[in-house]
């Protein structure tokens, strides 16, 4: 037990694990009992060692279950362990290489991933180390990680072949050494083979030195006493348990054969290129033997080597030529080791190593891998913005390796080197989506192998939309030219403006800005869609009270914050022919009209008057023009087309009535025109009292004909209002005596009488709304007469129906000639007995 435990304190002094003895699972396998394996205690010793260059490593035993802790890069390396995630951590290896590790981004502990087999990785290497990447983002760092696979006895030791035959001549003298293959183990350091032993026997004896193992010879043979002897050969490794493996030895007693094959060299060594062509041979190994005969012939055969150096060379027996086989690539194997064996005809044996070193040839291209990218980015992003972190790795070795990357020229973007074989691309000047909405950026990658080689890698970057761009309207100015009295909803003009921007950044909404027309609000008069951009008038547009207004209409985007311009819309108003000419003079003054004096000497082509008008339109719609259409000499008079001068045609006479009456019509030019009339008094006479006794006529005839007029409207509002008042009593008077008439069918049907009323006395010249008390309301078919109470000696007495005779009725209205048929009512009674 304290041997164990000494040997574990010098096994950790070996391995440099000075924080490994405050490791409770250290302590624990310092003081644990007979069974603890050795396996076991080195799955403990696990720990973090600082290199000098700032790198992170750590040493952990091969054959370690999947998940198991590493250690915590993030404590060792100063890291917070909650931005892991957001720096996109990862672990990441070279070209191809197979991942073993990876990191926990909760905790930050390193764990296995993958089953390691140190003899895979690293075959009998005395140190085997995996290198890996920590790479974080934002900003960009990478840590070098190196991790020691320390070896645990995991394999046994083995010998070439399984029975090892020897001929010895007879004649060997005591002490004569038997060279024996030496067995191999996968394992290194202490669990690799580390002592032979040789079952006891009176002839031979074992011989260590170094990796020779050798037969000595003890005691001479004796052919004739004993031709065979088999032995036992053991090899045992240093492991805890320790773990062995056995060859069995025949030995064959010959006559003597005393000299083995020599080799020319003692170690040969060749170079050959990766892509060496198959069969071609790589070097010619040469061995002698001094006997002669069938004791000189020499073979040559492989010694003990691995399956994959057989996989890929062969060896002639005869001639020793080493030729390739199969494909030989540098980027797994640099070199190979070969023993080759030469044996004599009688079994006599000697070996030599054989190192062929591979030369790497750029077969490789450069392999590019993008390990981020922000897509899509904004196209207002700052210079020098990141966008993408990418990977270049070429398997090849030193100048075939080296690789300078780059991407086109007209590319608002470059590439950065960042660390180690990473580069950042990063933009070199502003983005504009609206001019280029996608890029394909083509990174190229070559090595300066020669020749060299290239690969290339299309990265698809998507830009952005930013609200960056107003709405533009298509023209400068709008102009819409309409006629007046337009129908309100009818479109004047349509305006329309184009955003470059995307989606709602490019929806674009039209919209009147606050002005006025006319001291009104320009909203009062149009309008406009906010979708389409149509102008429409909402009411009738009238050229008299204004020609044209501007007003300016806004396009606006939907993006945040909003981008917007305007414009000018100009609406020119044309005229259309909808005022008649308005007479100025002559004018009526008063109720009475003012006679021109024209005196009796007046000569041909006089001016008397003139005739003065205006028009509310514009142009030709307000050319006017003047015309006699009646007067009372027709050849005395005429007016000035378009002037309105009334001249005299000819001299005045005597036989010329004294007052002449012109009727002049005024005409404008519209496409339809519109007139006006008025009229002219003339009173021909030298003596200014006529005029004025004609004057007072006239005010007089007026005057009289005013008189009648007033009388005339207070008699109807008076019969108006006494007709109100009847009704009013009538239904006051029913509803206070009972019903006089019978509800039976009425004697007169009303399809026989105007609906409302009936004609007694033949004086019905007003409407019956105004000479009620002349005629005899009916009721329905089915009720009695309804009678107002009578005023006048022809109403028909309420007490009266009409079952009366003829002659009754004649008595009732009377008849001035004496007969029945005179009388109105009379005839309304035959009328009646006809149609029944």
């Amino acid at each position: 037990m304290l041997k164990q435990r000494h040997f574990i304190l010098r096994r950790c002094i070996a391995l440099n694990l000075t924080g490994a003895f405050s490791n409770p699972h250290v302590v624990m396998a310092l003081k644990g009992t007979r069974s603890i394996s050795w396996t076991g205690i080195l799955a403990f010793f696990v720990f973090w060692i600082h290199s000098a260059n700032g790198d992170v490593s750590f040493s952990f035993p091969e054959e370690i279950k999947r998940g198991s802790v590493i250690g915590n890069i993030v404590k060792d390396i100063g890291l917070e362990t909650g931005k892991l995630a957001l720096r996109k951590a990862r672990i990441d290896t070279e070209g191809k290489a197979k991942r073993y590790c990876d990191i926990n981004l909760t905790t930050g502990d390193l764990i296995v991933s993958e089953r390691i087999d140190r003899e895979a990785l690293c075959g009998d290497k005395a140190s085997c180390v995996m290198k890996h990447e920590l790479v974080l983002e934002s900003p960009m760092e990478l840590h070098r990680i190196s991790i020691h696979v320390q070896d645990i006895n995991d394999n046994s030791p083995l010998f070439n072949e399984d029975l090892v035959k020897i001929e010895i001549r007879e004649s060997a003298i005591r002490g004569a050494r038997f060279l024996i293959e030496e067995a191999r183990d996968a394992d290194v350091g202490q669990n690799s083979v580390q002592r032979y032993s040789l079952r006891e026997n009176e002839h031979f004896k074992l011989s260590v030195d170094a990796n020779t193992v050798e037969l000595v010879l003890d005691k001479e043979l004796d052919r004739e006493n004993k031709e065979e002897i088999n032995l036992i050969l053991t090899a045992m490794d240093g492991g805890s348990p320790p773990k062995s493996g056995t060859v069995g030895i025949h030995v064959t007693v010959l006559d003597a054969n005393d000299n083995a094959p020599v080799f020319s060299q003692v170690v040969y060594e060749a170079s050959v290129q990766e892509n060496v062509a198959l069969d071609t041979v790589v070097v010619t190994v040469h061995a002698t033997d001094a006997d002669a005969g069938i004791n000189g012939e020499v073979t040559y055969d492989f010694g003990h080597v691995p399956d994959d150096v057989k996989s890929r060379f062969s060896i002639d027996r005869t001639t020793g030529d080493i030729r390739v086989i199969g494909a030989i690539d540098f980027e797994l194997e640099t070199f190979f080791e070969v023993r080759i064996k030469a044996k004599d005809g009688l079994g006599l044996s000697s070996y030599t190593k054989v190192i062929i070193n591979v030369i790497d040839v750029n077969d490789n291209a450069p392999v590019i891998e993008l390990k981020s990218l922000s897509d899509p980015i904004l196209e207002n992003v700052q210079r020098g913005t990141e966008v993408a972190i990418i990977n270049v790795q070429d398997r090849d070795s030193e100048k075939n390796r080296q690789v300078r990357c780059s991407i086109q020229f007209n590319l608002p973007f470059k590439l950065v080197p960042s660390i180690k074989n990473y580069y950042s691309l990063v933009t070199t000047s502003g983005l504009d989506r609206e001019l280029v909405s996608d890029y394909n950026i083509t990174i190229m990658a070559t090595d300066k192998g020669s020749p060299p080689l290239t690969s290339s890698k299309i990265i698809q970057l998507t830009v952005a939309d930013v609200n960056d761009n107003p709405p533009l309207f298509d023209e400068v100015s709008y102009s819409a030219y309409v006629i007046e009295n337009i129908q309100p909803g009818s479109t004047l003009c349509s305006v329309s403006a184009r955003d470059p921007d995307w989606r709602q950044n490019g929806t674009v909404v039209y919209s009147l800005l606050p002005s006025e027309v006319n001291s009104s609000p320009v909203s009062l008069y149009v309008s406009v869609n906010g979708d389409t951009g149509v102008i429409q008038a909402l009411k009738s547009l009238d050229y008299e009270l204004f020609r044209s207004f501007k007003f300016q209409v806004m396009a606006r985007d939907n993006g945040s914050p909003p981008l917007s311009s305007n414009v000018t819309v100009s609406v020119y108003i044309t005229d259309v022919n909808d005022n008649t000419p308005q007479i100025l003079y002559p004018t009526p003054e008063g109720n009475a009209f003012k006679a021109e004096l024209v005196p009796k000497a007046t000569h041909g082509g006089s001016l008397v008057s003139k005739v003065i008008a205006v028009d509310g339109d514009a142009g030709q719609n307000a050319w006017l023009s003047y015309r006699i259409i009646q007067s009372t000499d027709p050849g005395l008079f005429t007016i000035g087309l378009h002037s309105g001068e009334i001249r005299t045609q000819r001299d005045i006479s005597e036989s010329d009535s004294m007052k002449q009456n012109l009727v002049v019509s005024v005409n404008d030019n519209g496409p339809t025109p519109l007139s006006a009339t008025c009229v002219v008094y003339f009173l021909i006479s030298d003596d200014l009292a006529e005029v004025a006794e004609f004057n007072h006529h006239t005010e007089e005839s007026d005057s009289t004909v005013t008189f009648y007029l007033i009388i005339a409207l207070v008699c109807v509002s008076t019969f108006f209002l006494t007709f109100l008042v009847l009704i009013l009593s009538v239904r006051f008077c029913r509803s206070r005596k009972p019903r006089l008439l019978f509800d039976g069918a009425v004697a007169i049907p009303s399809a026989y009488l105007p609906p409302h009323y009936a004609e007694v006395d033949g004086m019905a010249t007003l409407r019956s709304a105004y000479n009620y008390d002349g005629y005899l309301t009916t009721g329905s078919r089915t009720s009695d007469f309804k009678f107002a109470t009578s005023y006048n000696d022809n109403t028909l007495p309420a007490d009266q129906t009409l079952r009366k005779s003829q002659t009754d009725f004649a008595e009732i209205f009377g008849d001035s000639e004496g007969s029945p048929e005179g009388s109105p009512a009379t005839s309304l009674l035959q009328r009646h007995r006809a149609e029944a």
